[in-house]
């Protein structure tokens, strides 16, 4: 059986591909480079032995200085970014037409950038971290999530921030990667989908056929539209019209 891919595998193939050969390029280039990169912090985090309960891993760039550290800054959170905007490509291709949310994908891009800048700000700081709690706790969210697995990328954008924040960049890319695929295939396969219920991914094939019942509605309208504008040629002329024509 001949598996057909949707434009989705396509697009994310493309940009995490275009991404590795951008970091390669500049690798190439310029291997001082790495130093500025918010990478290795996964290798880090497993090989340190932490000794007290504020120890941690160092983040910022290495001898680089304070123009170092800012430049590692704004990297990081523009691959918190980067790594969270395929994610949303996924959401917007598999979630149903009729629980769509469009603030959910705006949240999904945005709220990776936003924890990365709160690790870095609470970072290896037990004060700022209580601090940051008692202002998240006085924050209400009245938009409750239509599905648990919208749940399942809010907590994916967390963590790619997280990640970032941290300075594994690396990490953060293999979590959207392996996201974003796992969806897809779920997505193909329509995994788990029973007739008569509550569906989370749309069918394959329902934006065609979509778009398919738009055009009909639409040549029906202009149908009726013609049809109302068009004269009756069998229709006697009113008294007005005939009164006028005889004053001529």
């Amino acid at each position: 059986m001949r598996i057909r891919f949707p434009r989705l595998f396509y697009a994310l193939t493309k940009y995490y591909i275009g991404v590795a050969l951008v970091l390669l390029i500049a690798f190439a280039l310029n291997p001082e480079i790495r130093n500025y990169l918010p990478i290795g912090g996964v290798e880090e985090l497993i090989d340190q032995t932490v000794e007290g309960p504020f120890d941690g891993i160092e983040i910022g760039a290495t001898g680089t200085g304070a123009l170092g550290s800012f430049v590692w800054l704004i990297i990081a959170v523009g691959a918190a970014l980067l790594a969270a905007l395929p994610v949303s490509w996924t959401y917007m291709a598999i979630r149903t037409r009729e629980e769509y949310n469009q603030s959910l994908i705006q949240t999904i891009i945005l709220l990776p950038m936003i924890v990365t800048g709160i690790v870095i700000v609470v970072h290896n700081s037990l004060a700022l971290a209580f601090s940051l709690a008692g202002i998240a706790a006085g924050v209400q969210f009245r938009n409750a999530l239509k599905s648990p697995g919208d749940a399942l990328f809010i907590l994916l954008s967390i963590g790619t921030g997280l990640a970032a924040g941290i300075g594994a960049v690396e990490l953060a890319f293999v979590m959207t990667i392996g996201f974003n695929y796992g969806f897809l295939v779920l997505y193909m396969y329509d995994y788990g989908a029973r007739d008569g219920t509550q569906r989370y991914m749309r069918a394959r094939g329902e934006r065609t056929s979509a778009k398919t019942d738009k055009k009909k509605k639409k040549r029906a309208v202009d149908d009726a539209t013609t049809e109302t504008e068009a004269p009756d040629i069998g229709a006697e002329p009113s008294p007005a019209t005939d009164s006028s024509s005889r004053q001529s």
